[in-house]
């Protein structure tokens, strides 16, 4: 069970404290309420470029890291197509120095168009590094733009072209972040070794008097149910054929997504998972196979991708899939291999409750379901699934209506 006591600043600023005695050092986390959802479809990337430039310097600290390794502490940061995320960890005696750097940079950054420029081309390397010319770096683009037709999940967090980053201009950026980074559109979380009433104290004193900011309220559209199968082949100079093929499932809040979830763990949740045992092990179909889904706030994909051993005809790999999913579609799961995936999930949510950093992060992404509590009641979600629960979802899920498959072939 993991305590913890919160309030709202006038401005809107929600802070959730959660006091731990048993260690030296203190988390500072905020939580802003934005991701590449919420992004202009013509100017996608915004949102992970704001991580950058959120380090860049603002309105009256011109360097961000300094004063904060002279503290002890250490930040980073990570965006996603839901939300943006910035952490300190540092020494709990140092902890103003946290408030004061966090709250100067949710009053405004210091825009500039040196700046713009120096993050624009991190992040311009960023995207040739890893999209454009790592093997198989453009799957994540073509997956998505394959599996969604309205939805903004249609685009990755880095974005959707190298142009929109290329061309962002410093009166778009401006807007963006005031659009977003205002203390009603955020988070605070503070942990370790602290008090309530010194937390309060210290965000009243930084965070008090930062203009609120408009409530963002977010009007994406709604992705229509998939009707029918999709494909898309592509040749590239990779090393190995691959098969990725992804499945629509539900929103973060949804009940049935815990189902979907164990779905994925039953399929490919470490060395004696289905996929593993029967495609790599036994009929040697494919070097690795994977099953994952995004985690996504609204209705998000599950994947499942592999690279096949070389010589192994594609068909037959595809068809190596289609049988452990119609198994899954036909058969009741075993209560024991139920459990036993249950018992995993259980030891993977406790192993996160042991550390500091997780704790603050994990309750800034609960407080932004709705309620920093449903943290202590994740598990119980999880136990109620039954094994039909189970065999239902995956014939739900597997229908080949709902199925998105990118055929990835090694060519020149």
């Amino acid at each position: 069970m993991i305590h913890f006591n919160r309030f709202t600043l006038e401005n809107g600023l929600r802070v959730i404290v959660h006091e731990d005695n048993t260690t030296p050092m203190a988390v500072v986390n905020v939580l802003y309420d934005v991701g590449a959802r919420d992004e202009n479809p013509q100017q996608t990337g915004f949102a992970h470029l704001f991580e950058h430039l959120m380090f860049g310097g603002s309105v009256n600290i011109p360097e961000y890291d300094e004063p904060l390794q002279m503290a002890g502490g250490e930040n980073n940061a990570f965006t996603t197509n839901d939300l943006t995320n910035y952490y300190i960890e540092l020494p709990a005696e140092n902890l103003e120095t946290a408030f004061w750097l966090e709250s100067d940079r949710m009053l405004s950054l210091a825009f500039s168009e040196k700046s713009l420029e120096v993050q624009r081309k991190v992040v311009t390397e960023e995207f040739k590094e890893h999209y454009i010319n790592k093997p198989y770096g453009d799957v994540g683009h073509k997956l998505r733009a394959l599996s969604y037709t309205s939805h903004p999940y249609r685009w990755q967090t880095i974005g959707k072209e190298l142009s929109h980053i290329e061309n962002a201009q410093l009166e778009d950026v401006k807007n963006f972040f005031f659009r977003h980074y205002r203390p009603i559109n955020a988070i605070l979380v503070v942990a370790g070794k602290v008090t309530t009433e010194q937390v309060k104290a210290l965000a009243e004193k930084w965070f008090g008097d930062i203009p609120s900011g408009e409530k963002y309220v977010r009007e994406l559209p709604a992705e229509p149910p998939q009707k029918a199968s999709n494909f898309l082949e592509v040749k590239a100079k990779v090393p190995l054929d691959a098969l990725y093929k992804a499945y629509h499932i539900y929103p973060r809040n949804d009940p049935r997504y815990y189902a979907a979830d164990l779905i994925s763990d039953i399929l490919s949740g470490g060395g004696s998972s289905r996929l593993h045992q029967v495609l790599v092990k036994e009929k040697k179909l494919f070097s690795n196979i994977d099953c994952y889904h995004f985690g996504s706030i609204d209705a998000g994909l599950l994947c499942i991708e592999g690279k096949l051993v070389k010589g192994v005809k594609m068909k037959d790999a595809e068809k190596g899939v289609q049988e452990e999913l119609e198994k899954l579609q036909q058969n009741i799961i075993p209560e024991r291999e139920l459990q036993k995936v249950k018992n995993r999930v259980e030891s993977m949510l406790a192993f996160e409750d042991m550390g500091l950093l997780s704790r603050a992060n994990n309750l800034a992404f609960y407080e932004l379901l709705g309620d920093a509590a449903f943290m202590n009641k994740e598990f119980e979600n999880y136990e109620r699934v039954t094994k039909e629960d189970i065999h239902r979802e995956a014939k739900i899920i597997f229908d080949e209506k709902n199925s998105n498959t990118i055929h990835y072939y090694a060519g020149n």
